[in-house]
C-alpha cells in the first residue's frame, strides 16, 4: 500500500497561553489524516511539531516508513526551524497545506468576545497562511521540493487537489515497482521510438525484462485444450465477435493468449512492448499474427502492451493505467478540416475497459506494414473528456507531454483498427503542429477524463518536465 506522509506544526509557547488551542488544532489534523486514509493509502501521522527536538524526530519516522510524499499541515504560526529538520531527512516531496478551519471567520461575533486573550487564541487557530512564506524562504535556500494547497476544510476543491497529489505519489509508486517486458526488437527504420531503457529506469525506476519469442512459442505449445477453450469464451465475453472471423484464426489467438498470460505471470510483468518480423514463414509467425486479442485483454486488465516495441509509449500507458483512465495505444490516422477534428487510432492492441460500446473483434486480410494476416480489434474511444500523453526523450532529457480534449460522436475509418474523432480546445491545426513541436514519438496515450492536473503533479513527484499543450 502507498505510503502518504502527514505532520502538523505550531508553536508550543501558545498551548498554555490560550486554552483549548491545541486540542482544536489536532482535531483539524485528525480531521485531515482520517480525509486521506479514506482514499485507501496508508497515512503516517508524525503528530503535532512544536519544537526542533520533535522535528528531528519526526523525520526518522518519516524517512523509516518509507513515504511518497509528506503533507505537512500549518495548523498555526510555527517557526521554521521546527520544519527544516523534517524536510532534510526526507527525500521526498513536501506538500504544503494552509489550510484554514473555515472558509471565513465570523469577524461580528470574534469582536463579542471582547476579551483579547481570547480573541487572539482564536485567531491563532485560523492564521495557518502566516507561515507560509517563511516555510517557502526556507525551503527555497535548502533546494528542498514543494508545492501548496491553499483553501479551507470543508472545501471539496482543496481535497481535489490533496487527492490529486496522493494520486500522482501512488502512480509513481507503481511505476517504480513496475516490470516491463520487452519482446522482439524495434520495428526498423522508426527512429523516433527508440528508447534509453538506462534512462527509463533511472527517471521511473522501471525493471526492464527482456523477453524470448522461444520462451512465447514453449508456453503456446504447452496450453491445454481446456485454456484455449477458456479464453475463446473469454473472447466472446469480452469482445463482440464477427461472424466472418473464421474458427482456426480464434483458436490461435486463443493459443497466443494463454501463452502471453503465462509469458506475463511468470515474469510478474505489469506492461509490455513487442515486434517481431522475422524470414516468411518462420515459427514465429503463428505468434506475431496472433497477438492482438491476447494483448488487448491484458491491456484491459491494466496490463498495458504497446505495439512496434514502442517502450516509451508502454511508459505513458502505464502511467493512464494507474490513474485509472485506460491508456490505449494510439497514433496521429488523419485529419477532418470540415469538422475541426483529429483522427487517432492503431492497428494492434487496445483498451477494451475504455471503449464506446462493446469492442469487436474482426479478421484483417492484411497488416499494414507488417507480415502476415489475422484477427483485429475495431473500436473508438468512450465518447467524452480524453487525455493524451506522450513519454518524450529529447536531446537531453525525458519528459511529459500532456493534451486534453474530447472524443466526439461521428463516422469512423472501419478498417479493423481503433480509431476515434478528437476535438481540441486549440483547434486541430494549432494542436497537431504544437504537439508535434516537441517531438514526441508518432505514438502517444489515450485515457478518459481530464487528468493533465494529475500528471502535472507526477512530474513534479518524478521531478520531469510536464508540457501542457492544452
Amino acid at each position: 500500500m502507498t505510503r502518504i506522509g502527514l505532520f502538523g506544526i505550531g508553536l508550543d509557547t501558545y498551548w498554555d497561553q490560550f486554552e483549548g488551542l491545541l486540542d482544536n488544532l489536532k482535531g483539524y489534523k485528525e480531521y485531515i489524516r482520517n480525509r486521506i486514509s479514506s482514499y485507501g493509502y496508508e497515512v503516517v501521522d508524525a503528530g503535532m511539531v512544536d519544537n526542533p527536538d520533535k522535528a528531528g524526530k519526526a523525520g526518522e519516522l518519516l524517512r523509516s516508513s518509507g513515504v511518497e510524499i509528506v503533507f505537512l499541515y500549518v495548523s498555526t504560526y510555527a517557526l521554521s526551524s521546527t520544519v527544516l529538520p523534517v524536510a532534510q531527512t526526507l527525500k521526498v516531496p513536501f506538500i504544503i497545506l494552509n489550510i484554514q478551519p473555515v472558509a471565513r471567520l465570523d469577524y461580528e461575533k470574534f469582536n463579542r468576545l471582547r476579551d483579547r486573550g481570547k480573541m487572539t487564541g482564536v485567531w491563532l487557530e485560523h492564521c495557518q497562511a502566516c507561515s507560509v512564506p517563511e516555510i517557502a524562504n526556507v525551503f527555497n535556500r535548502s533546494d528542498i521540493k514543494y508545492d501548496f494547497v491553499t483553501g479551507y476544510l470543508q472545501e471539496e476543491e482543496t481535497w481535489d487537489k490533496i487527492s490529486e497529489w496522493a494520486e500522482a505519489a501512488h502512480v509513481a509508486r507503481v511505476m517504480r515497482n513496475n516490470r516491463m517486458g520487452v519482446l522482439g526488437h524495434y520495428y526498423g527504420g522508426m527512429l523516433d521510438v527508440y528508447t534509453d531503457i538506462t534512462k527509463q529506469s533511472a527517471v521511473f525506476g522501471t525493471h526492464f525484462e527482456l523477453l524470448e519469442m522461444c520462451e512465447l512459442q514453449k508456453y503456446r505449445e504447452e496450453a491445454t485444450e481446456e485454456e484455449i477453450t477458456n479464453k475463446i469464451n473469454e473472447f466472446h465475453q469480452k469482445f463482440l465477435v464477427a461472424p466472418e472471423c473464421d474458427s482456426a484464426e480464434i483458436e490461435l489467438a486463443a493459443r497466443t493468449s494463454v501463452s502471453l498470460d503465462k509469458l506475463v505471470e511468470i515474469h510478474r510483468l505489469g506492461s509490455m512492448a513487442y515486434y517481431y518480423e522475422g524470414q516468411a514463414g518462420n515459427a514465429y509467425e503463428n505468434i506475431v499474427t496472433s497477438v492482438i486479442a491476447g494483448n488487448t485483454l491484458l491491456t484491459g486488465k491494466n496490463i498495458p502492451v504497446a505495439g512496434e516495441c514502442e517502450i516509451k509509449n508502454a511508459q505513458a500507458m502505464k502511467i493512464m493505467s494507474a490513474f485509472g483512465a485506460g491508456g490505449s495505444f494510439s497514433e496521429f490516422y488523419l485529419m477532418d478540416f470540415e469538422d475541426d477534428l483529429v483522427f487517432l487510432g492503431h492497428d494492434g492492441p487496445a483498451h477494451f475497459a475504455i471503449a464506446e460500446g462493446k469492442v469487436r473483434l474482426v479478421p484483417l486480410p492484411i497488416y499494414h506494414g507488417k507480415p502476415g494476416k489475422g484477427l483485429s480489434i475495431q473500436m473508438s474511444v468512450k465518447h467524452g473528456p480524453v487525455t493524451l500523453l506522450s513519454v518524450v526523450e529529447g536531446k537531453d532529457d525525458l519528459f511529459l507531454l500532456v493534451a486534453e480534449g474530447e472524443s466526439v460522436s461521428g463516422p469512423v475509418l472501419e478498417i479493423g483498427n481503433t480509431n476515434s474523432r478528437y476535438r481540441f480546445s486549440v483547434g486541430a491545426r494549432e494542436f497537431v503542429e504544437r504537439w508535434s513541436k516537441h517531438g514526441p514519438a508518432h505514438h502517444c496515450a489515450i485515457g478518459v477524463g481530464h487528468i493533465a492536473g494529475k500528471i502535472e503533479k507526477l512530474g513534479f513527484v518524478l521531478n520531469l518536465k510536464t508540457i501542457r499543450i492544452c
